[in-house]
Formats: structure tokens, C-alpha cells, sequence
């Protein structure tokens, strides 16, 4: 199973994080670890999520790209489960 390291810009709403989560989950990815926090302006948020799924990362990419709060998704690494991963 291939492990992703996802990073996410996006509006500050409280709706954001939920929604970010059902794509995650639709697409047919889980999540092994997430960190949020918000950014210096308190307007925008940043998620870093790592996920794990044998299906192919860019269908994740571009259903959170098409969420109405998200500015910016960026795949930063993609390990195998054999290899360790920091989030």
C-alpha cells in the first residue's frame, strides 16, 4: 500500500476540515496521521495529511482541488509501507 503525504491551503471555515475528511475517505484513502493549524493571517488554514490506499494519488489530488474553501493541494512524498513516514 503506497503512504502520501498531502499538504492542503485552505479557507478557515468550520465546515473545512469535515469536508476535506469525506473526500479523503470517498476517494478510498485513509488516513494515517493529520496535523491542522491555522495560518499567520487566521483567515486560511493548513492540513498535512498522510494517507495510505493502493489506488493512484492524483484522484485524491483532484477532488480536493475541485472543494469549493481549498486554495492549494500539493502532493509532497509517496512512500511504500515498508518505509517510515514523519507527518
Amino acid at each position: 500500500m503506497m503512504h502520501h503525504q498531502v499538504a492542503v491551503e485552505a479557507r478557515f471555515n468550520p465546515e473545512t476540515l469535515e469536508r476535506v475528511l469525506r473526500v479523503v475517505r470517498h476517494r478510498g484513502f485513509q488516513v494515517c496521521a493529520m496535523n491542522m493549524e491555522l495560518a499567520t493571517d487566521a483567515r486560511n488554514i493548513n492540513i498535512e495529511l498522510t494517507v495510505a490506499s493502493p489506488r493512484p494519488v492524483d484522484l485524491l489530488f483532484s477532488q480536493l482541488n475541485k472543494l469549493i474553501d481549498v486554495a492549494r493541494v500539493e502532493i509532497q512524498q509517496q512512500t511504500t509501507s515498508s518505509q517510515q513516514i514523519s507527518a
